[in-house]
């Protein structure tokens, strides 16, 4: 199974040994990462926030660290963070053209960590406006086009962030995810992202510009991208709130609940038999298969519920074209369905190690300027509705599921990938899971 990979540059854990070792330092580091930038973005435009002559400062800084003794383990690592994250002095839109001036005070929860452990922070990538699609393009930054396929979309939002670790320009990045905004970008680009469980990491200081001390969005996650399950699962674990359960299971003795079809979403065939071809070797490998259970919830309604919460936090509860508005009852309503939609996935996760889903029905997709609600996306050679994507994002959102993507193949000469779920606050267990289905690819 052939995986497409654009680049052959080291991954954070092994940049960062190599520091700690003397092999290089971390201003050789970050000089070879802004040269890769400047060389390799332009016609990709994946960061388009720079702040080398910080970053320059902070990898002096790294290298006095080192020779005092620190042994962090992102030591002198150069990395991007998605535009959306406060870093002070720089500025935070959301791709909002009226928010270009928005200068950040301080850092995110996020970034302080990050820099906490050595990473050195070359600037931000770039988003759809108010992160709010899968094409990465906005009025302040312009387009940002997919490494595989410089006229496909990266996805969206982070797509400037899974471009940037998919080319070679940086090893990770921290992006966000409330509609599969990690996921999706890290599918078409041929990655690997997490989106958290909900509410395991601080999402202080990623707030829209104008909500900077708001609540943190219902639904929405902050979590990394990177190029192997290695460097994935560190970035979480320096952000985390709190610790999480470590567990793993053999492949060979896993129970995983397939989910290929949708109520709400059309399937692609080409998607539908990469992961059939995933599927078989996991079979061949020892693993329990299974394709439909009586234990899911209703898909189509958790996709209503879901599409209802998600309109109502986009908008911040703001009235409907019809000038009714959601009351307090109604958002308690949708509160009550979530805690039964999380009590039936709990059942699933009872019987199954895993349920492993699509990201998206396809691979990446041409670009296309049209608004989200009005795009079509041709899957199976008919058009549909590029919005249903949402359900593949919406799978794991609503209930607040932990799910790790990784590459799986090719559809069409374009990177796929698909997502590993399991229960709430099971985390490592996702990307545990999803490192050994990399493995087991990797060893064709």
């Amino acid at each position: 199974m052939t995986i497409p990979s654009l680049t052959d540059q080291p991954g954070a854990i092994a940049v960062a040994a190599d520091i700690a070792a003397g092999k290089l330092t971390a201003v050789e580091a970050a000089e070879a990462a802004i040269n890769r930038i400047e060389e390799r973005d332009g016609p990709i435009n994946a960061v388009v926030v720079r702040d080398f002559e910080r970053a320059r400062q902070a990898a002096r800084d790294a290298d006095a660290r080192l020779a005092k003794g620190d042994q962090s383990p992102l030591l002198g690592v150069p990395m991007t963070v998605k535009e959306s994250f406060n870093i002070a002095g720089l500025p935070t839109s959301w791709g909002m053209e009226a928010a270009a001036g928005n200068i950040a005070d301080t850092d995110a929860m996020v970034v302080q960590r990050l820099k906490a452990a050595g990473a050195v922070i070359l600037g931000k990538t770039n988003v759809p406006p108010m992160l709010a699609d899968m094409f990465s393009e906005n009025p302040i930054y312009g387009r940002t086009s997919n490494p595989h396929d410089l006229g496909r979309s990266p996805g969206g939002s982070s797509g400037g962030g899974a471009a940037a670790v998919a080319s070679g320009m940086v090893a990770v990045e921290y992006g966000s995810d409330i509609g599969g905004s990690i996921r999706v970008p890290a599918h078409y680009c041929g990655i690997w992202g997490h989106k958290p469980t909900y509410g395991v990491v601080g999402g202080e200081g990623h707030f829209m510009p104008g909500f900077q001390e708001g609540a943190f969005r219902p639904l929405s996650v902050v979590g990394p991208l990177a190029r192997n399950a290695d460097d994935l699962e560190l970035l979480f674990e320096l952000t985390l709130d709190r610790p999480l359960p470590k567990q793993s299971k053999p492949l060979g003795g896993t129970r995983i609940l397939l989910l290929t079809d949708h109520p709400c979403v059309t399937m692609g065939e080409g998607m539908r038999q990469c992961m059939e071809d995933v599927v078989a070797r996991l079979e061949d490998g020892g693993g329990e298969v299974a394709r439909s259970t009586i234990l899911l919830p209703d898909l189509e309604q958790q996709h209503r519920d879901y599409l209802h919460m998600l309109n109502v936090i986009m908008t911040a509860g703001a009235p409907r074209p019809d000038g009714t508005v959601v009351t307090a009852a109604d958002w308690f309503g949708l509160l009550d369905a979530q805690a039964r939609n999380q009590r039936r996935w709990r059942d699933v996760f009872a019987e199954y190690d895993y349920v492993i889903a699509p990201p998206s029905s396809m691979p990446a997709f041409p670009h296309d300027t049209r608004p989200m609600k009005d795009r079509t996306l041709s899957i199976n050679g008919v058009d549909h509705p590029a919005a249903e994507q949402l359900a593949w994002s919406g799978l794991v959102t609503f209930p607040g599921l932990p799910a790790t993507v990784l590459p799986i193949g090719q559809v069409d000469g374009l990177p796929v990938g698909m997502q590993v779920i399991a229960d709430r606050y099971q985390d490592h267990s996702t990307i545990a899971g999803a490192r050994q289905i990399g493995a087991l690819l990797a060893s064709e």
